[in-house]
C-alpha cells in the first residue's frame, strides 16, 4: 500500500525519482553485490516460463526461470553476465532487475552467493564466462553443444574454474507435467518448431536447481519471487 506524502517529504521522493531516471548510478537498493553473485530471477515470459517453474523448484519454494552473473562492479554500475536469447551478453544490473516486478513494484530476484570454500573459483570463472561473450543461445537446451542456455553458462563457467570439476549438479530433465505425466503443449509445440526431439531424461541443469546448491547461500532479495517462502526446508 502507498503510503501519502506531504511537504518536504514529498519534495525530496521527487528529487530522488527525477535523479534515478537521468542517472543510471542508482541502486534499486543498499544492497550492494560482489563479482560471481548469481542473481536468480523470476521471469514472466508467458506458458515456457510457466512450465519451467512448474517442474523445477527454486530455493524455499521460489520459481525461477533464469539466472545470470554478476561479473564487475567497478564500472558505471555492476554488469551481468547472461544467456538470453541473443546469445550471451554483458547487462546492466537495472536493465536485469527491470524485467520483472512483484506486487509492490520490485525486481522477482534473489542474489545468491558461492561458499567460503568455492569463493576462491569466482576470478577464473568470470574469465571463462566472458570468454563465452556473444555465444549462441542453447535454445535446445542441451548440454555440451556449441551454445549455451542459462543455467549451462553458469555451470561451465564454474567447472571450468575447477579443473573440470562441476560444482553445480547435473540431474535429469523432464518436460512433463508432474500431475499427469504427459508432455507440457507449450514444450511439444516448441520442439516442433524447432524440428527436434524433446531430451526428455538427458542430463542438465536449471536455475531453481543451482539455487538449492549446498554450495550456494542466498544473500539478499531485491524483491519476492512468486512461492517464495523465507525459511522454508527446500535445499
Amino acid at each position: 500500500m502507498r503510503r501519502l506524502l506531504t511537504g518536504a517529504v514529498t519534495t525530496a521522493v521527487v528529487l530522488a525519482i527525477a535523479g534515478c531516471q537521468s542517472n543510471r548510478h542508482c541502486a534499486v537498493d543498499d544492497f550492494v553485490p560482489q563479482p560471481g553473485d548469481l542473481l536468480f530471477q523470476d521471469i514472466d515470459c508467458g506458458p515456457l516460463c510457466d512450465a519451467i517453474e512448474t517442474v523445477t523448484q527454486g530455493v524455499d519454494g521460489a520459481h525461477f526461470s533464469h539466472v545470470g552473473i554478476v561479473s564487475r562492479t567497478d564500472s558505471v554500475e555492476p554488469l551481468v553476465i547472461e544467456a538470453v536469447s541473443a546469445g550471451v551478453t554483458e547487462t546492466p544490473l537495472s536493465d536485469f532487475l527491470a524485467r520483472s516486478k512483484d506486487a509492490r513494484g520490485k525486481p522477482k530476484v534473489l542474489a545468491g552467493r558461492l561458499d567460503e570454500a568455492h569463493r576462491s573459483l569466482v576470478p577464473e570463472a568470470l574469465l571463462v564466462a566472458r570468454s563465452f561473450l556473444n555465444v549462441p543461445y542453447d535454445g535446445l537446451y542441451v548440454i555440451d553443444n556449441s551454445s549455451l542456455y542459462c543455467s549451462e553458462l553458469v555451470y561451465e563457467a564454474f567447472r571450468q574454474a575447477n579443473e573440470n570439476e562441476p560444482v553445480f549438479a547435473l540431474h535429469p530433465m523432464t518436460f512433463k507435467d508432474p500431475q499427469t505425466g504427459e508432455y507440457f503443449a507449450p514444450w511439444v509445440a516448441y520442439y516442433d518448431s524447432l524440428g527436434a526431439a524433446i531430451p526428455e531424461g538427458q542430463p542438465g541443469l536449471n536455475p531453481g536447481s543451482i539455487s538449492r546448491e549446498p554450495t550456494v547461500r542466498i544473500v539478499h532479495a531485491y524483491g519476492r519471487p512468486e512461492g517464495w517462502q523465507p525459511g522454508a526446508a527446500t535445499r
